[in-house]
């Protein structure tokens, strides 16, 4: 179904449509880093459903494919702003494409998991995260889904504002490889068969 958001364009409505959007920060400074884990998940989804990100007027890259054939749709998104920023982005893209809160997924960094885990849930807070926090004042609603990827908290009194702009350790590596694919996994999971399901399938340990 078409419908006319204004008189200048018209978008393009699929019930089986889901934004998925990883989250992080732009440029090669900042793409190993524990804060772009959610972009790095991101790749891994882009992969598997034979997507190449492309410009969009959003201010975003955007790559699309499906899940399976015939199953849900993914819209895959990276702003090219800062983390900070990353609502605007969020905000047009679901404009654009039609679809509301409930059928975008977020991937993001979480600071409150140990690393190597995932959580997944629908609405809450945004627990100090800058990016989760634009994209609910964009929205004008939390209502939407989070694949919370576990990053651990810094080692000491390491500030968490410099932690999470390192790279991952190189003992984490292939942990994180794994990681990545879980996350992946997780949201192929969430869009294809809801978030109980998800979640009794990915809960492992860690907070909730």
């Amino acid at each position: 179904m078409f419908w006319r958001r204004n008189k200048k364009w018209e978008t393009h409505v699929s019930d089986d449509s889901w934004l998925v959007v990883g989250l992080g920060n732009p440029g090669a400074k900042y793409e190993a880093t524990r804060h772009n884990v959610g972009q790095m998940a991101l790749d891994v989804l882009a992969e598997r459903v034979s997507g190449r990100f492309s410009a969009h007027k959003a201010g975003a890259r955007v790559a699309e494919g499906r899940v399976r054939p015939g199953g849900p749709k993914l819209i895959l998104a990276k702003s090219n702003g800062y983390m900070n920023t990353s609502g605007g982005p969020v905000s047009a893209l679901a404009k654009y494409f039609g679809i509301p809160a409930e059928r975008i997924v977020v991937l993001h960094d979480e600071l409150d998991l140990p690393f190597d885990s995932l959580k997944l849930k629908r609405g809450g807070g945004h627990g100090g995260h800058n990016g989760l926090r634009d994209i609910a004042k964009a929205l004008s609603t939390p209502e939407f889904f989070r694949i919370r990827i576990g990053i651990g908290r810094p080692p000491g009194s390491q500030d968490p504002a410099d932690f999470v702009l390192k790279p991952f350790a190189s003992g984490e590596r292939a942990s994180l490889a794994v990681l990545l694919e879980d996350a992946a996994d997780a949201t192929e999971a969430l869009v294809d068969e809801g978030l109980l399901s998800a979640q009794q399938r990915f809960h492992g340990g860690g907070a909730k």
